[in-house]
């Protein structure tokens, strides 16, 4: 029997808005542009978003001084509008996002496989950190 060392880790927020703003504010790209960073000195400059079971997606995510950058890229495996979001990453890991809505708040659960290089907290707190800068975002366009 083959044995994995694959660590999922599991993050979550809970949006003070309802599930079809939220969902909106995840997957359009003119919303991607303007939370999809862990901390004030990165930005995403440029998004691309097919989003459909086999389409792609790509963030291009940059330190703003230009001194690093790298593409956040994929291809969705199932997409259910105002429910669930799971994508393959170009190293071959999955990311899975339920949403949960509930009158005006929505509950976001998003599991993801560890990568090989950085600390799980490293990553867990990276993730969380976007996921929380998303949750700002959103509840400030609801007003």
């Amino acid at each position: 029997m083959e044995t994995t060392n694959q660590v999922n880790i599991t993050i979550e927020t809970i949006v003070n808005a309802p599930v079809e703003i939220v969902w909106k504010a995840w997957t359009a790209p003119e919303h991607i542009v303007q939370w999809n960073n862990a901390s004030e000195d990165w930005h995403t400059p440029k998004v691309e978003n097919d989003l459909r079971a086999g389409g792609k997606f790509l963030s291009r995510m940059e330190a703003k001084d230009g001194s690093f950058g790298f593409d956040f890229a994929g291809i969705y495996d199932e997409v259910k509008t105002n429910e669930l979001i799971s994508y393959t990453l170009g190293d071959d890991r999955k990311v899975s996002i339920s949403f949960s809505g509930n009158g005006n708040t929505t509950k976001i659960t998003e599991t993801f496989e560890a990568e090989n290089t950085n600390p799980v907290e490293m990553q867990k707190g990276g993730w969380q950190a976007i996921l929380d800068n998303f949750k700002k975002y959103t509840e400030s366009i609801t007003g």
